[in-house]
């Protein structure tokens, strides 16, 4: 009878791993097989090329500069956001009177879809858009710019798009870690004297650990596979000044009819994702065991 209990959930969850099979795994191995061979995603006709794609990418100006401006996104993301998530719930998690409609208000940008906050923005930086109207109005046209025509300020534009959207989700997870911390123990710290400063680092910090493992993790993969936003504001430009592995993927593939590049791109990023999410995840439980000791 135990045995067969043992086994019982195992029937229970073979209908969903065959489906999952079907429509995830199956699809994604056969499409694999397509990085090895030179298909425009049209034609029936498929030549092995083996390791060709791989070797293109590598020595392909553009797929290197994607690369670099992924992981200057990702690592700006993953800087930028968390400070500023942090910042903000440790100011709603104090007593002001109106820290709930802070909290419904920092949080709103995170529920818009990506697509059309960028599309927003998009509008709102064009040079006669609402943000080079604000400078004129305060007396400061000086400051005015073509935001998303030029590289270096494109590609900080796109970065503080994504920072103003989802730092109120950060700032969510980490408000959730600041309510979890008894009270009991900041106000013992602070007896025994310690400042405001030393009970945030020595008392906040290693207890919301958690919090920000989580926040660091989504802010990594998210930054790593962006898409929609810089397809929607820049669409890789001007030039390739804000091309990401997941643009270049897609024009590629729907643009360039290089198909069989473009999933060789897919593959080369879906291992990067893993390997940089699986290391920070490594990194970051090992600081919360050395916090919870």
């Amino acid at each position: 009878m135990s045995v067969q209990r043992a086994r019982t959930p195992w029937w229970f969850v073979l209908p969903a791993l065959a489906l999952y099979a079907f429509v995830v795994l199956v699809p994604s191995v056969k499409g694999a097989g397509l990085a090895f061979t030179d298909w425009d995603g049209l034609s029936p006709a498929k030549h092995f090329v083996g390791l060709g794609n791989f070797r293109q990418m590598w020595s392909d100006p553009a797929a290197r500069g994607a690369l670099r401006q992924t992981l200057i996104i990702a690592v700006a993301i993953t800087v930028v956001q968390n400070a500023l998530g942090l910042a903000l719930a440790m100011g709603v998690h104090s007593l002001v009177k109106s820290r709930f409609v802070l909290r419904v208000l920092l949080f709103a940008p995170a529920v818009m879809t990506p697509v059309v906050t960028a599309a927003l923005w998009k509008y709102m930086l064009a040079p006669d858009g609402a943000v080079n109207s604000l400078l004129d109005g305060v007396g400061l046209g000086s400051w005015q710019q073509n935001w998303l025509g030029q590289g270096n300020l494109a590609l900080g534009s796109v970065i503080g798009v994504i920072v103003w959207q989802f730092a109120g989700y950060s700032m969510v997870i980490f408000l959730a870690g600041l309510q979890s911390i008894p009270a009991e123990i900041l106000e013992a710290a602070a007896v025994d004297g310690a400042s405001a400063w030393q009970r945030f680092r020595g008392i906040v910090l290693p207890l919301l650990a958690p919090a920000t493992t989580i926040n660091l993790m989504l802010s990594i993969i998210g930054g790593l596979k962006l898409f929609d936003q810089v397809w929607v504001m820049t669409a890789g430009g001007p030039g390739s000044s804000t091309e990401t592995l997941s643009t270049l993927l897609y024009k590629n593939a729907f643009q360039f009819n290089e198909y069989g590049y473009s999933v060789a791109i897919a593959i080369v990023l879906t291992v990067f994702v893993a390997v940089i999410s699986s290391g920070q995840y490594g990194l970051l439980r090992r600081q919360e065991k050395a916090a919870a000791r």
